[in-house]
């Protein structure tokens, strides 16, 4: 777990910083005064299934999540792409600022020009830092997401001119959601990385990848980003079972943590030679902390997903199967993804981080 302040605008979110919300929600009056004051116009979304509302529906690919049980708790009970029962982070995050209920998918045929400055994701699921991993699912990669980016700049410019279409930019957060699959789909299934690096070499590479991510977003005029870090990959129900542990995988969990140490410390070194403020949100703290002690979320099953089994069911293999009764005390929806009630976790801890990070 990352415990320490980080200065130059990065924030680590640590477990000492989970306890003002345990008795609710976030203060969503201060949140919006706080954005109002800052001039927030958006939410801008880049990474994998953690962020993406439905992108996957329209490419060639086998990761989809555009069927029930999916989406069985989203408005309307209507299954979306989100790899949850229902909202994600990102979407509890654009509604506490105050725009829009919900993030909508970049590549949706029903979005309209008009929804546009509210904010969209670009994210992908099944994407990865390492474009080998976006393609090894035929998936959006980084760069891919980053080209759908620019589409968003001009056909904005269209709309409301050059100037405001800068102005929405410059004022929007940008959220990085991703590193998951770089392991889970990619360095520990795909022989090509593991000959090509040692695990410390790997993780120095997808930080790399970052980094040049994030400065083609800086290129195209954001100046306000959110990266959420890595899971604890070894306490997914899916990742568990197949190493055939009831507890957590230890191995797969000091990776995840050595990663987001390496992102951090890589943000850090970019706040000091750029004009971006960001943050850091400590998804593998979060997560492990809910794990660890449950009944201080109203919490009660930690080990399974809350879809078939619970143990191997995720994406297409989740199609039309039963679930568990109450998912608000699940922490994983499937065997891979959180539930609902875990994502509004998430998105309380990167709330905090937009106040006290972003705008300082």
């Amino acid at each position: 777990m990352h415990s320490k302040m980080v200065a130059m605008g990065v924030l680590i979110v640590t477990l000492g910083l989970l306890l003002p919300l345990l008795s609710g929600a976030v203060d969503i009056g201060r949140v919006r005064e706080v954005a109002a004051r800052n001039n927030v116009t958006c939410v801008l979304v880049f990474g994998d299934s953690s962020v993406d509302p439905g992108n996957n529906n329209v490419l060639p690919t086998f990761l989809k999540g555009n069927f029930l049980p999916y989406g069985k708790d989203f408005f309307n009970g209507l299954p979306t792409g989100r790899f949850s029962n229902g909202r994600l982070a990102t979407d509890f995050i654009a509604d506490a600022l105050g725009y829009t209920k919900i993030i909508p998918a970049f590549l949706d045929t029903n979005l309209k020009l008009q929804d546009l400055p509210h904010g969209v994701s670009f994210a992908s699921a099944g994407s990865g830092y390492d474009d080998l991993t976006a393609n090894i699912s035929s998936v959006l990669s980084l760069p891919r997401q980053l080209k759908y980016f620019l589409h968003y700049k001009v056909k904005l410019i269209k709309l409301v001119g050059q100037k405001k279409a800068e102005d929405i930019i410059r004022t929007a957060v940008l959220v990085l959601s991703m590193g998951t699959n770089d392991f889970v789909q990619n360095y520990y299934l795909d022989p090509t990385r593991p000959k090509q690096f040692s695990v410390e070499e790997y993780q120095n590479y997808l930080v790399s990848c970052m980094a040049n991510g994030i400065q083609q977003m800086e290129r195209i005029g954001a100046t306000r980003l959110v990266v959420v870090g890595v899971p604890p990959l070894g306490c997914m129900p899916l990742v568990k079972t197949l190493m055939d542990v009831r507890a957590c995988a230890e191995n797969y969990n000091k990776v995840a943590s050595s990663l987001g140490s390496r992102i951090e410390k890589k943000l850090e070194a970019i706040t000091k030679t750029s004009r971006m403020k960001i943050g850091f949100v400590d998804a593998y703290g979060i997560i492990q902390n809910a794990i660890n002690n449950p009944k201080l979320y109203d919490l009660a099953e930690t080990s399974k997903g809350c879809c078939g089994t619970g143990a191997i069911e995720f994406g297409d293999s989740c199609r039309g199967l039963e679930t568990c009764t109450d998912p608000a005390k699940y922490v994983y929806w499937d065997a891979v993804h959180p539930t609902e009630k875990m994502y509004k976790i998430i998105a309380d801890k990167a709330l905090e981080t937009l106040s006290e990070a972003l705008f300082v």
